[in-house]
């Protein structure tokens, strides 16, 4: 079958379809739209940076726009979602249940070998939890028995209860000060889901169209990195097979190097509307930087795992995007106990904005005030300073 040629505008107007941005309320709004977002993109990150409200939030907060941050746990509750560690941690549909079984079998299987005290550990906090019901770690007394020797050095007890998370012996829930609360799958699990463990073959058919679903165009290293928990799967493989049937299209856009796929059937003349999306750096649809930089000229990184003196942009840049271009980065931190955004740096890219634009964003700049439970905005410096005052005039008035 002949490739499906495309320009880079109508690719990129696919991939901010599948993203959930191609306009203000794409998924509509209530709780109903929480449940549609995570249901279309089928993972949502979570992070637990909190210099502006966590990544997890950010991303419904730019798709759902009367968005509230408990509905993610109400639709745990419900048993609608799931958090789990797939390709990272992140939000899942319950539907999807029981494609996070090959990875819990992954971990369970191919982990680190334990003694016999972390096995007994494990047994017996296992046994608890049965026996009375969910735990946090603080439930445990401090049971390190060498002094801690950096960040990710965990003491037993919060070892052995994130390896029978991992393994899916037990599942996790969130506290209102984001403490992860460990409870028993047969507790948050509904009894009508799916938990018939799917072939690697099935699984690997997930991986791909939950791929394509969510960024619209993927190459196949995209998709094998959404399924890198498990070894040898046979993505490539199964990619083949759905090619041959028609499932799957292969995609050329200009220059852009290939091959590329997306789901059959995709309209290839999306709509997008001229909207500002203040994102998360863990967005979806930043995740992978090589495909930023092909299909909409944007070489961005998330800085706060970069030295301080090697930074360009600020610790946590929020990526601007106007419809199908992105066109700034904002550095910010939200002042909670002062109740003040602060933008440390808001840096423009080499594009036209038009005043219409300006006003958008400075619309879209107010709400993300709000969002973070601010009140005031401080503008520290910008490499366009003309702009800037433009926009921060807009605060004064």
């Amino acid at each position: 079958m002949e490739p499906i040629i495309l320009s880079r505008s109508q690719a990129r107007k696919i991939i901010i379809h599948a993203a959930g941005l191609s306009k203000k309320a794409q998924f509509g709004t209530g709780i109903d739209a929480v449940y549609e977002v995570i249901k279309q993109l089928g993972y949502v990150q979570l992070d637990t940076n909190y210099v502006v409200e966590r990544a997890h939030h950010h991303a419904m907060f730019a798709r759902v726009p009367d968005y509230q941050t408990e509905w993610l746990a109400e639709l745990g509750e419900q048993g609608d979602i799931f958090e789990y560690f797939t390709s990272d941690a992140g939000f899942l549909p319950m539907h999807d249940f029981r494609f996070s079984l090959p990875v819990k079998k992954a971990f369970e299987t191919k982990g680190i070998a334990l003694t016999k005290r972390e096995t007994d550990l494990m047994n017996q906090i296992l046994e608890q939890v049965e026996r009375d019901g969910a735990v946090m770690v603080g439930d445990f007394e401090n049971d390190r028995v060498e002094a801690s020797s950096g960040w990710w050095d965990w003491r037993p007890a919060k070892v052995a209860l994130e390896r029978l998370y991992l393994e899916g012996k037990l599942m996790i829930s969130r506290n209102g000060a984001f403490q992860k609360v460990y409870h028993l799958p047969l507790d948050m699990v509904p009894q009508d889901t799916d938990q018939a463990i799917p072939t690697d073959e099935d699984y690997a058919r997930y991986v791909i169209r939950r791929t394509l679903g969510a960024l619209g165009i993927s190459s196949v290293k995209e998709m094998a990195w959404r399924a890198r928990r498990v070894k040898g799967n046979p993505v490539k493989k199964e990619l083949e097979k759905m090619l041959q049937a028609g499932e799957v299209s292969t995609v050329t856009v200009d220059d852009i190097k290939g091959p590329l796929y997306m789901l059959a059937g995709t309209d290839i003349n999306m709509r997008v509307e001229e909207e500002v999306f203040i994102l998360s750096p863990f967005d979806t649809l930043n995740v992978f930087r090589a495909r930023l930089k092909d299909f909409f000229d944007f070489d961005y990184q998330i800085e706060c795992f970069v030295p301080a003196t090697k930074r360009k942009f600020g610790y946590f840049s929020l990526p601007i995007l106007s419809g199908e271009k992105f066109i700034a980065r904002m550095d910010a931190k939200a002042n909670r106990k002062q109740k003040t955004l602060i933008i440390h740096n808001l840096h423009f890219e080499p594009v036209e904005l038009d005043a219409k634009t300006i006003d958008k964003f400075v619309d879209t700049l107010k709400e993300f005030i709000l969002f973070n439970k601010c009140r005031d905005i401080i503008f520290e410096k910008s490499n366009n300073g003309d702009l800037l005052t433009t926009i921060s005039n807009n605060f004064l008035q």
